[in-house]
């Protein structure tokens, strides 16, 4: 397996220098600020979405590195994005207001305090980590009037990813390809069972140490005919051998009166990976849950949770992530802690570092042939490219599992004539 190449722009370490007025005012003018007043910049790279993030005030002299800072989420470059710039230095533009982010009465809240520019070398980026910039920049180009400083340090680092396509809908058990450049080989294959028999969806030897994982699972017996259970996905290596599973434990049923999946009582994926030698011999890596609920956009909208029986971590979400009905969306566990991070925070006492893995899913009513992406650095061997494949087959099994239940389902995931089908 080879990855593609990645590059991953990290701009950290942000916050703002005011210049200090020469004579009290009640308010300054000429580029003079009050202090009080808050801050954030908007960071623009070609052919990317903005990003926006607030700028915290620094009181220190000189040079010296500011007491607090933050950091932007960065920007992903992918192989086509590097090929389309063809190893050519590209910029990044880092605009700084003051005033509240957002819009009010459909215009900008936000005043300009000034701009800076960083220009990123794309072709070093590929190969090693780099630094572009880190220090203090003036905000305009009046050396002689006081002017405000924006502390920032730009950086990128290689971040190579294996990358797979399913070759279909994970409910119609389809072949997992991965890709690199205009190349695709078939890597594994994927099994959808949905079987109301299967006992919860428990793997044979799923001991009681494990029940904390089972926290919902009582259903009341008269709402069987509004339950989706017992889904479960195989993925199988090329030569047949099961190397992951994903396995509904929590049953997706809608809350009293209404006809959708709440956070109150959400459905739940265990994601499997083989433990010994014997092939029905599983152990739980992580649970996902999954529920519908109200979205600022667009309405309704799929909530998702991953909690990992891993280390420190255990208990703690490792990600989240909100989807559009319509749209769809990206699940992503990155766990870049960066130097502003604080040293005793969840992130930096999770065993899991950097990406760990990126997952596209469509929205309603459209073809979903998820792309997944995994970092180098979690892959050792096929079984743990396998285990973020089950989890990318969970999350799109479940905006299925969280439609509202005066939808019907299409035909592959019926249990029987029970169910409502298309």
């Amino acid at each position: 397996m080879d990855p593609c190449p990645f590059v991953r722009l990290i701009i950290e370490s942000l916050a703002l220098k005011l210049p200090q007025p020469t004579k009290p005012v009640a308010v300054a003018s000429g580029g003079v600020y009050p202090t009080t007043t808050p801050c954030f910049c908007k960071l623009r790279l070609k052919n990317f979405q903005s990003q926006t993030a607030l700028l915290p005030l620094s009181n220190g002299s000189g040079d010296s590195p500011p007491d607090s800072s933050t950091s932007a989420a960065g920007f992903h470059l992918d192989a086509l994005t590097l090929r389309r710039f063809s190893g050519k230095p590209v910029t990044l533009c880092v605009e700084v207001f003051t005033g509240r982010m957002g819009r009010s009465c459909g215009v900008n809240s936000g005043k300009l305090v000034g701009s800076v520019q960083v220009t990123v070398d794309l072709g070093v980026s590929q190969t090693r980590p780099a630094v572009f910039q880190d220090g203090w920049m003036k905000l305009g180009n009046d050396h002689e009037k006081p002017s405000a400083k924006l502390h920032l340090t730009v950086r990128t680092e290689p971040d190579p990813r294996f990358v797979f396509q399913f070759g279909g809908e994970p409910e119609c058990s389809p072949v997992v390809f991965q890709i690199q450049g205009n190349i695709s080989q078939p890597v594994f294959s994927c099994k959808f069972s949905a079987d109301r028999s299967r006992s919860r969806s428990l793997p044979p030897n799923f001991s009681n140490k494990n029940r904390g994982w089972m926290r919902t699972l009582a259903r009341e017996k008269e709402r069987q005919g509004r339950e989706r259970k017992g889904w479960m996905v195989m993925i199988y290596d090329l030569s047949g051998s099961p190397v992951a599973a994903a396995s509904m434990i929590t049953p997706f049923v809608p809350s009293p009166g209404t006809d959708r999946v709440s956070r109150s009582n959400p459905g739940a994926w265990l994601i499997l990976r083989p433990h010994g030698f014997s092939v029905s011999s599983w152990k739980p890596w992580g649970r996902l849950e999954a529920w519908r609920e109200r979205g600022p956009v667009d309405g309704l909208g799929y909530k998702f949770e991953l909690v990992t029986d891993n280390g420190p971590s255990n208990g703690v979400p490792i990600a989240e992530a909100t989807m559009s009905v319509k749209k769809g969306g990206l699940f992503c566990i990155d766990r870049r802690v960066s130097k502003s991070d604080s040293a005793a925070s969840t992130s930096s006492r999770s065993p899991i570092k950097g990406f760990v893995m990126g997952s596209t899913v469509e929205g309603e009513g459209k073809v979903s042939k998820p792309m997944v992406q995994v970092g180098v650095q979690h892959v050792t061997c096929m079984a743990d490219a396998a285990l973020f494949i089950a989890l990318s087959a969970a999350i799109d099994l479940s905006m299925d599992a969280c439609r509202l239940f005066s939808r019907k389902l299409r035909k592959e995931l019926c249990h029987d004539e029970q169910d409502s089908c298309s």
